[in-house]
């Protein structure tokens, strides 16, 4: 083993680590309060081993082999997760605009976004289906709701995020479990989605309750289609196109599908089904992915200290 050389800096005879160690003493060294450097007096104190060069460019052919099959397998994986949800997105999308039946007829919906629908069912503006909300909060203690374009409608406490919160949320929007809660800034983005739980959200963002016409859970499947996100950009102000902001009176004036409730509850139910199975698939996926993410590190780790025999590939 020898120090790492640097063009300056003078090695710590008490330094010790090499190979698997090395990642733990870099940890370990860095400094810094919001950003973490290495400073390059504990690079130089650094100890690597150094086997032969026979050896070294025996680990190097027997690494490029090996993690050759782990990097295909781990573009397979990627590869499949994206197909997995590019399948979950067509499913909902073709179920929430055009049912579940494909061999009943058709008509034009006349809207753009939409296209063709099922005959018997009709079309209305959102003004005709919701009435916002704008009941607000005296205490402040409701559980805190949140929306993402990723996750919809979710409790502030399941996110792991580190952002700005208000010393008090008394004056929060109030809104009940079914209530379409749409994030004003990020709707064009597709940051909306129905609430299951009650809470409260920002005063930034609007909450509307469905009327008796449409299920929340259908709703939901319906608004947080990618090409909803675009209809609704459509309605949205501004002068530059990420500070578009969604008000009432623009999102009451999208145009929505309104199947016959019954039907609409069947394809929540279907769609409840199909997300399930799918989620089942990509968690299998995403493990495997893991598992190959691990053996990559573990077999580069062992070759390079020597607990593989890369002559034998043992």
């Amino acid at each position: 083993c020898i120090p790492i050389p640097m063009s300056s800096g003078e090695a710590n005879p008490s330094a010790v680590g090499h190979g698997a160690h090395l990642h733990r003493r870099a940890a370990l060294s860095a400094n810094g309060v919001t950003r973490f450097g290495l400073p390059k007096s504990e690079i130089t104190a650094t100890v690597v081993p150094l086997p032969p060069m026979p050896k070294q460019r025996a680990i190097v052919k027997y690494l490029g082999s090996e993690t050759r099959r782990l990097d295909a397998l781990l573009v397979e994986t990627e590869r499949l997760l994206n197909l997995l949800e590019e399948k979950r997105q067509a499913l909902i999308a073709r179920a929430v605009t055009r049912g579940l039946n494909s061999d009943i007829p058709f008509r034009d919906s006349g809207i753009a976004w939409l296209g063709e629908i099922p005959e018997h069912w009709n079309t209305k503006r959102a003004r005709w289906l919701f009435r916002e909300r704008n009941q607000r909060s005296t205490t402040g203690c409701e559980e805190l709701l949140t929306v993402s374009h990723l996750t919809g409608v979710t409790p502030r406490s399941e996110k792991a995020v580190n952002m700005f919160e208000a010393q008090t949320t008394e004056g929060y929007k109030v809104c009940f479990r079914g209530d379409l809660v749409i994030n004003t800034l990020w709707a064009w983005m597709g940051a909306m989605g129905v609430a299951s739980t009650d809470g409260i959200v920002s005063p930034a963002y609007n909450v509307y309750a469905p009327l008796t016409a449409m299920d929340p859970e259908y709703v939901d499947a319906l608004v947080r289609l990618r090409v909803f996100a675009q209809e609704v950009t459509r309605h949205s102000t501004g002068v530059w196109s990420s500070r578009l902001r969604l008000y009432p009176d623009g999102f009451f004036a999208v145009s929505l599908p309104v199947p016959p409730l019954v039907e609409q509850q069947q394809i929540a139910r279907y769609l409840r089904r199909s997300e399930e199975n799918i989620y089942d698939l990509k968690e299998s996926v995403a493990h495997a992915r893991a598992l190959a993410g691990e053996r990559r590190v573990a077999l580069i780790a062992g070759a390079v200290i020597g607990k593989i025999d890369v002559e034998n590939g043992a």
